[in-house]
């Protein structure tokens, strides 16, 4: 849910006022899940350390993380999707972790190579598909909806969201910028429609025969397959789920993470939070509660996204994706992906 920006400020000046205190920590979030109110109440029932959290866009959280400068109250910021976080560590946000039970837990992938943010949660970009198309006229891979056999049947959102830009930029880093931007242009030429709505508007318009193959994240996936609604159900029993690139590099997943900021007052605080986003019971939390993948391997999937069956990722480090993520813009703009 947006925020407006002058609530934002109003709520972050609060913070900014109340002294620096042992036993408390202050998230700036970009994340928004209400759910996850029970994993900070989770971390201060296990650690006792009060948890404080402003809500808001991410833009206008960096925006008040470098006008704060120093006297920022912030502790970490929490962001969905790698681009974001490299972003914000490329306006020297973040500082080193140093927090060993996240480099223990986590695969390398998934961190930021300078030990800057990692991610705590995992979603994987999948096809998704009527369980009555014919595994002929399935695609296996994200270069493959680019193919003019999949001509009026590719469901996506817009070029400018940011799960288009991590997909483009994982296509970037595999094949390149002019390979990449020739795949763009084959995929518009592909759309059932002119891009619109969310990962779910392009799950309903699925089962709704508008197109063929909805390219989504799992987890909206997850949540509708776990709704009490009775048409959701049968939605969902409808589709089935293909995981791209199985026999080459794997499939595109991306992160939600989280950042220690370099003037962090409670930084002792600020490591136990990002130590407790790797344990087992966080982890747990993640899987059940939101339907993604745990960024722990020792930690199961719901049982939901197990039944969807395992698949190969694709191990491109998420920093290294997020750092094309403005090519994958200027890539997305000139193939007309709007």
């Amino acid at each position: 849910m947006r925020r407006p920006l002058l609530a934002l400020v109003a709520a972050a000046a609060v913070l900014t006022a109340v002294p620096a205190l042992a036993q408390e920590v202050n998230i700036y979030n970009s994340r928004h899940y209400s759910s996850d109110r029970q994993l900070w109440d989770l971390f201060t029932r296990q650690t006792g350390i009060k948890v404080n959290v402003i809500d808001g866009e991410f833009d206008a959280l960096v925006t008040r993380l470098k006008s704060e400068g120093a006297r920022s109250p912030a502790d970490v910021m929490i962001a969905v999707d790698a681009g974001r976080l490299a972003a914000a560590a490329g306006d020297g946000i973040f500082q080193p972790m140093q927090v060993p039970e996240v480099t223990a837990t986590i695969p390398a992938h998934l961190r930021d190579p300078n030990d800057l943010w990692f991610g705590f949660s995992v979603r994987a970009r999948v096809f998704i598909v009527p369980k009555t198309l014919a595994a002929a006229d399935t695609p296996t891979s994200y270069e493959s909806l680019a193919d003019p056999r999949f001509r009026g049947q590719v469901l996506m959102r817009s070029g400018t969201n940011i799960y288009s830009l991590g997909l483009t930029s994982s296509v970037i880093a595999a094949r390149g910028e002019t390979a990449a931007e020739t795949w763009a242009r084959g995929v518009v030429a592909n759309f059932a429609r002119p891009p619109r709505g969310g990962d779910t508007d392009q799950i309903r318009a699925v089962a709704a025969g508008e197109g063929k193959i909805a390219v989504s994240n799992t987890y909206y996936f997850g949540h509708l397959g776990r709704s009490s609604r009775p048409e959701d159900k049968a939605l969902v029993d409808s589709l089935r789920v293909v995981f791209p690139n199985q026999d080459d590099r794997g499939t595109h997943v991306n992160v939600s993470g989280v950042g220690i900021t370099r003037t962090a007052p409670n930084l002792a605080n600020a490591r136990k939070l990002v130590a407790f986003f790797a344990s087992p019971e966080a982890q747990r939390y993640l899987a059940d509660v939101n339907m993604e993948y745990p960024a722990n391997p020792n930690v199961a999937a719901h049982p939901f996204l197990r039944e969807l069956g395992g698949f190969k990722a694709d191990q491109l480090n998420a920093a290294a994706f997020a750092s094309t993520n403005a090519t994958a813009r200027r890539v997305n703009e000139r193939a007309g992906w709007n």
